[in-house]
């Protein structure tokens, strides 16, 4: 299969609302199972099973087996980071260029897979470029001497892996970068782990608490309300 044969192929699986729904809820890095995802696609159980076997095919799901239940999630972070993307370019609805229907929790802070987005995440990113620590590019992303140090301090270095270093991501919501690949993960899990975010049930969603509200504002200037 040639490489725009497959393009087009990807691109006819994500045109059906159903598959687009259960990507969609599979955005923020978690592993569903076909019950939970037939709820999210607003669609039969035995519809919803033909998607997935599709999705999985193409090699936009994973599957793993735990018992009698099967767990689907996004096969990779690239799924993810191309799924964000594709919102960023469909944009708002006609005549509402200017209007916001996301819901403000999403566009505040949310995940997309396992980094942040939403005004949290693009102030992450603006904040660390424009202290020096991290230099973006079009087409990536590497951390200085100074933001190493940085990072290391705040508990946040990326483990080494095969996966993209750093990245900028199109924000869907901000149409401005925010920060991918192992920094931006390492990011999101370490202000989990420092209680500065928590995730909310059945959403992409996180809300910033007390403590990282302050500790935001302390450590990289940032002042949001959750």
């Amino acid at each position: 299969m040639s490489d725009i044969t497959r393009m087009a192929s990807i691109a006819a699986l994500l045109g059906d609302p159903a598959r687009a729904n259960i990507l969609t809820a599979l955005m923020d890095g978690r592993a569903l199972t076909a019950k939970e995802l037939a709820f999210a696609a607003h669609v039969s159980p035995q519809t919803t099973s033909g998607h997935l076997a599709r999705l999985t095919d193409a090699d936009l799901l994973s599957v793993e087996k735990q018992g009698r239940h099967r767990y689907f999630r996004l096969a990779s972070p690239m799924v993810g980071q191309m799924l964000e993307s594709v919102m960023a370019v469909a944009g708002p609805e006609p005549g509402r260029t200017t209007a916001w229907r996301g819901g403000e929790a999403l566009r505040t802070a949310r995940t997309c897979y396992d980094y942040l987005a939403g005004r949290l995440g693009v102030a992450l990113a603006d904040s660390l470029t424009a202290a020096g620590h991290v230099a973006l590019s079009p087409d990536g992303g590497e951390v200085t001497d100074r933001g190493h140090a940085f990072l290391s301090g705040f508990g946040a270095e990326p483990a080494a892996g095969k996966r993209v270093f750093c990245r900028p991501c199109l924000d869907w919501s901000e149409r401005r970068p925010h920060i991918a690949g192992r920094l931006g993960a390492a990011l999101a899990s370490r202000c989990l782990d420092l209680g500065w975010i928590a995730r909310q049930r059945d959403s992409r969603a996180v809300t910033i608490t007390a403590a990282g509200a302050h500790g935001f504002a302390e450590h990289f200037g940032i002042h949001i309300d959750g």
